[in-house]
């Protein structure tokens, strides 16, 4: 039963451990600090649990570091899924592709247009501020139109003004 304690207890903290991140990052920091709090907790009791006795029972390593392993790719699932935060999609495509252009309008994204010049071409710039949620769907959109188009994501956060949805 306690390896079960300790192997949970680690899969919660890392999992709060990159929730925190995530809120900070996206600027929410009192939720950062709560989420930090819960962290330390979890941490703290977890630790305090394998210490005790570690040299009689070295099966608590094994578990914490088990759990430490599945807590990581479960706090990084979990941010994937969650996907916080704004993106900006830099798409470098062909002058000329209107229908992507359009069918981008026409489900609402802003998208502006620069012109650029490409190694053999003249090229377009959009650029597409969208919520990390929506950027699988606009990727699609993009490829859809133009298989061969560049795309970059960013992480951005807007200041003011713009059209996001």
């Amino acid at each position: 039963m306690i390896y079960l304690f300790i192997f949970i207890s680690k899969i919660m903290e890392l999992a709060l451990g990159t929730l925190r991140m995530i809120v900070v990052a996206n600027g929410k920091k009192w939720l950062g600090s709560i989420l930090q709090l819960a962290h330390a907790m979890v941490w703290i009791t977890a630790t305090g649990v394998v210490i005790v006795g570690i040299q009689e029972d070295f099966m608590k390593i094994v578990v914490f570091a088990l759990g430490s392993f599945l807590g990581s790719y479960v706090g990084s699932w979990l941010e994937e899924k969650l996907a916080m935060g704004s993106n900006m999609l830099l798409c470098i495509t062909d002058v000329g592709n209107d229908n992507m252009l359009n069918e981008l309008r026409d489900h609402g994204f802003a998208v502006t247009v620069l012109k650029g010049n490409g190694m053999e071409s003249e090229k377009e710039i959009y650029l597409i501020v969208t919520p990390r949620k929506k950027r699988k769907y606009i990727v699609s959109i993009l490829e859809k139109h133009d298989s061969s188009c560049m795309i970059i994501a960013e992480n951005t956060i807007p200041i003011c003004g713009g059209h996001i949805i």
